[in-house]
């Protein structure tokens, strides 16, 4: 007994097999991570060394060249970048695509612990991080309000930062622009000399003296009490009183050879948005999380924290990734529904019967919905790649339930079979039709998903999608259409009740003269007037059939030439993203000028909002964030306002004295005094005056702008 006779005669089992499959995709589509394009970047495992006081160069022969030739053993290693500053070593490694992230970690870890006698003594002890791609920020929030800039560090901090912490899903917030608080002290090197007191002296009476010694527990009958000794610091003041050594026998202070001052750090971070000095938290979600569950969890914690806050203060979103995404993905689904609805209504043209309408349709939410449990199961996510691959499968899972539908109709119809036979008898004729189609798209698809390179990172979904859901289209096709066609067609002829004896062994209906078949309606007629009339002059004209197709091949040639190539179509995401390099030394400060400037001569730009400009990580590391107005509102793209850009900062900006560089298409390497550099597409340099420099195309398609900026 086949398992289509198992569903026609028990069609509780048909419906709960389906129901089962329904059931597990709607729960895993709960719990489904959402996102705008698959995971794609290389596992990438970062090295920092930090070795205080020591200069570029030192930091370049005594930490990188060691650690280089240790790490560089590691299998899989594809491109090693390195960066030297003041007292910091910064290796970057990425590894091939095919290389896991932790394995990658944990050999790194190895080598550089290996490596660490062959360091100096006196350095910190190294980082190694995992560069997670699910670790950039999905939100960005402007605070202002403060009186100044470290008030509003202090309510970004302790009242804003720290709360959003503790929403779900969210694994970091990083705070850039502020000026956190610090306890400074200044000391006279004359007053030192005069005393004879060290600098050394002095930071050690300062951490001495700054401290909560446990004291133990004072045990008395049935109770006991903790003892410690109060000796920390209460206010800023008090640290001129700390006594830093004893010169006869009359104690030296802190205010006698210099002074403390409740001030902040040194900035590490700088950001500039609408020609003002800002505080930005940088909102980082957990790996695997929904961005759109996490952006909105976010916003209703700070709208919850808006009633709050001290008087005057504002939080507002300059970035938030969940708008392009949401539209995104709704633009995905609405063609989802839509092509679920005008598959159904094709049928219903040719079909005419609303009931075999509803058979045939009920085959696309069966299998789309049945998809998400490989979704879940194979930690795949809600994206661009993976709803593309569902939109498509609606024209192809209903395929397999019209074939069968359409042959159980020809039994019912022609043949007079009885709904409960001609669902056994037609769905056995065919199903070997039906398993060879299905499987043959199958093995299309699932080969995309075994892709090499960067091509895999975003097939793979995709060809899994697919093939899934077209073999659940299979199963439904095989239980549930003909479980639904026993039950909900009607016969041949209803009038008729009577069989005659020998039809009653096969169960097939009397025949009525006159009955009509669905295939009798003008429009089948038109259709199969028109189709023999064609098929009869290409077998008279045979060569001039195989003439013409051949030469429609033939076109495929110089049109493939004509198209362009790209390997994802450019999206407006209402933004765009300036990066560049100062030279190696230049100081926060300086890159931050250098920022400003370009800042400043950007939003005369047509369709700009504002500029965000930033100094993040290192400190002759610069990038631009220029926020655009809604696409719904403006007739040109985001690449046409990066034209207008490109040729504003083309522009000579009088009064200034270094040099920048942009590029705007191929591949360069620029070669510099210290180091090289590999130049990409919108990638930016800043030469200062003076410094000797030289430019070698590494594509035949270089362009480069060139502007004096500073």
């Amino acid at each position: 007994m086949s398992l289509t006779d198992i569903c026609v005669k028990r069609p509780v089992f048909a419906v709960m097999l389906i129901s089962f499959l329904l059931v597990l995709g709607v729960f895993s589509f709960r719990d489904l991570g959402v996102d705008l394009f698959p995971r794609t970047d290389p596992a990438t495992v970062t090295v920092n060394v930090q070795l205080p006081g020591a200069t570029a160069e030192e930091v370049s022969t005594q930490l990188i060249l060691p650690l280089e030739e240790a790490i560089s053993s590691v299998s899989g290693l594809d491109e090693m970048t390195s960066e030297a500053s003041e007292g910091n070593a910064r290796i970057a490694c990425k590894f091939v695509l095919e290389r896991d992230t932790e394995g990658a970690a944990q050999d790194v870890r190895e080598k550089v612990a290996a490596a660490i006698k062959l360091l100096p003594p006196n350095i910190y002890p190294p980082t190694i991080t995992k560069d997670d791609p699910d670790s950039d920020p999905v939100l960005s929030l402007l605070i202002s309000g403060g009186s100044n800039l470290r008030e509003t560090t202090e309510i970004a901090d302790k009242l804003i930062k720290r709360a959003l912490e503790t929403v779900t899903g969210v694994g970091e917030v990083d705070l850039t622009g502020g000026r956190t608080r610090q306890i400074r002290v200044f000391a006279d090197a004359e007053k030192l000399n005069a005393y004879g007191v060290t600098i050394n002296q002095l930071e050690t009476a300062i951490q001495n003296q700054n401290v909560e010694v446990p004291g133990g527990v004072i045990r008395r009958g049935p109770s006991e009490m903790g003892v410690r000794t109060l000796g920390r610091v209460e206010a800023a003041g008090e640290f001129n009183d700390v006594i830093v050594a004893d010169s006869g026998g009359t104690p030296i202070r802190v205010r006698d050879i210099g002074r403390a001052e409740d001030s902040f750090a040194e900035p590490t971070t700088w950001n500039m948005i609408r020609g003002k000095e800002a505080v930005v938290l940088d909102v980082r979600r957990q790996t695997g999380t929904n961005t759109l569950q996490v952006i909105e969890a976010v916003k209703s914690k700070v709208q919850d924290l808006r009633r709050t806050l001290p008087g005057g203060t504002s939080i507002e979103y300059i970035r938030d990734n969940s708008t392009f995404i949401r539209a995104s993905i709704a633009s995905l689904e609405e063609h989802l529904l839509f092509g679920s609805l005008l598959a159904s209504l094709v049928v219903l043209l040719f079909i005419r019967n609303l009931r075999s309408v509803i058979i045939a349709a009920l085959a696309i939410p069966a299998s789309i919905i049945a998809t998400f449990t490989l979704l879940r199961a194979m930690n795949f996510t809600l994206n661009n790649m993976t709803l593309l691959a569902l939109t498509l499968a609606v024209g192809i899972v209903i395929d397999d339930a019209i074939v069968v539908l359409e042959n159980i109709v020809r039994y019912i119809e022609e043949k007079e079979f009885a709904p409960k036979l001609a669902a056994v008898v037609a769905t056995k004729e065919i199903v070997l039709a039906v398993m060879a189609t299905t499987l043959s798209l199958v093995i299309i698809f699932v080969p995309i998903a075994f892709t090499t390179g960067y091509a895999r990172r975003y097939l793979n979904e995709f060809g899994w999608t697919m093939a899934f859901a077209v073999i659940v289209s299979l199963l439904v096709s095989l239980t549930l259409t003909p479980t639904l066609c026993s039950r909900l067609l009607k016969p041949a002829s209803a009038a008729t009740n009577a069989q005659r004896p020998e039809d009653d062994r096969r169960g097939r209906l009397s025949h009525s003269t006159g009955h009509h078949t669905s295939k009798d309606d003008f429009l089948f007629r038109w259709i199969d007037r028109g189709y023999g009339a064609m098929l009869a002059w290409s077998l008279n004209h045979r060569a001039m059939v195989i003439v013409l197709a051949a030469a429609i091949f033939a076109t495929t040639f110089p049109l493939n030439g004509l198209v362009g190539r790209d390997f994802i179509p450019p999206d407006d995401q209402n933004e765009l993203t300036m990066v560049f390099d100062s030279p190696v030394g230049t100081s926060l400060q300086g890159t931050a000028k250098i920022a400003t400037g370009l800042a400043q001569r950007i939003p005369r730009t047509r369709g700009v909002e504002f500029v965000w400009a930033g100094v993040l990580g290192q400190d002759n590391h610069g990038q631009l964030y220029v926020r655009l107005t809604d696409a719904s509102r403006r007739k040109f793209s985001s690449g046409d306002v990066a034209n207008d850009i490109r040729r504003i900062l083309a522009e000579p900006a009088h009064g200034h004295a270094l040099l920048f560089g942009f590029l705007l298409e191929g591949s360069a390497r620029l070669r510099r005094a210290a180091h090289d550099h590999e130049l990409a597409p919108a990638d930016a340099f800043v030469i200062p005056p003076g410094e000797p420099w030289s430019l070698e195309a590494t594509s035949p398609d270089l362009a480069l702008l060139r502007v004096a900026v500073g």
